[in-house]
């Protein structure tokens, strides 16, 4: 993985105002910076806008619940699913027309410590159970079994912890609009000197992950870089996952062989009848 990955620009507003299953496997290899974890896409599902696609959120319209992608292309959309996950979305198209990509799994390539943190049930904040954080004295020890790399955002609702993504960003702007000057530095990183607890000096694939010395970008903000797209040969495509409605509808991308991708699982009928596992099966509540 090149270092460069966490320097490379911001994409404009421009990139996602296009059709969600052209957007889509343009995103793959970009990187989603929220504060200070940034994830490299290797996974996602388009979704496409009312009357045009079944499995959409917006397929009947514009609800309070959905408001979001008929706003301005380049936001993320953040709904909650089976009372107890969030899932995160970026919105594609001009205003009004209710489109946006699911992002499905990713390479935590920036702070994989804090997103372990997170992923372990520590919460979505940036500190740790004392609230110290790591300057104040470490991220504290996860509570459950340690969490392999390959496994931190590898599914829509990991993914979505690991950034720190929940109802309160819904909307949040994940274009970066600010000057130059205000963009952060991510230096070659160092290896941290934690006694061997955290894993800051590699990340997944063994590729230095700058755990110990990035910044990320202000709180409360969010970019999708460049980063690193694959060839166009290793890009897949296929069904969407779990879904009833449009099932066969070739709009999930992904990278070949690539660890972080999440396996595929067809729809299976479930009980329950909250909102599905993505951007479609529209909530019958």
């Amino acid at each position: 993985m090149p270092s460069g990955i966490l320097c490379s620009a911001p994409l404009p507003r421009r990139f996602f105002d296009r059709p969600s299953h052209e957007v889509a496997p343009d995103l793959l290899g970009r990187v989603l910076v929220h504060g200070p974890v940034a994830v490299r896409l290797t996974e996602v599902e388009a979704y496409g806008g009312p009357g045009e696609d079944p499995a959409a959120h917006t397929y009947r319209g514009r609800t309070a619940r959905n408001a979001v992608m008929f706003g301005p292309p380049g936001h993320l959309y953040v709904y909650f699913t089976y009372g107890m996950h969030f899932c995160a979305n970026l919105v594609c198209l001009p205003e009004e027309f209710g489109s946006a990509v699911l992002l499905r799994a990713g390479e935590v390539v920036a702070r994989a410590d804090l997103a372990r943190w997170r992923r372990s049930g520590g919460g979505l904040g940036d500190g740790g159970p004392d609230g110290g954080g790591l300057a104040g004295g470490g991220l504290g020890a996860p509570r459950r079994k340690p969490i392999a790399d390959r496994d931190l955002a590898r599914g829509p609702a990991r993914l979505a912890v690991a950034l720190g993504l929940a109802r309160e960003h819904n909307g949040l702007d994940a274009v970066w609009e600010g000057s130059p000057a205000g963009l952060p530095q991510f230096p070659d990183p160092t290896p941290a000197q934690d006694g061997g607890r955290l894993d800051h000096a590699t990340g997944p694939a063994g590729h230095p992950d700058h755990a110990g010395r990035l910044t990320g970008f202000p709180k409360g903000t969010a970019a999708v870089l460049e980063g690193w797209p694959p060839e166009a040969d290793a890009i897949r495509s296929g069904p969407r996952t779990g879904i009833s409605t449009a099932k066969d509808t070739p709009w999930r991308f992904w990278i070949d062989d690539d660890p972080t991708v999440s396996p595929y699982r067809p729809h299976t009928p479930r009980r329950r009848s909250a909102a599905a596992t993505s951007v479609g099966e529209v909530p019958r509540s």
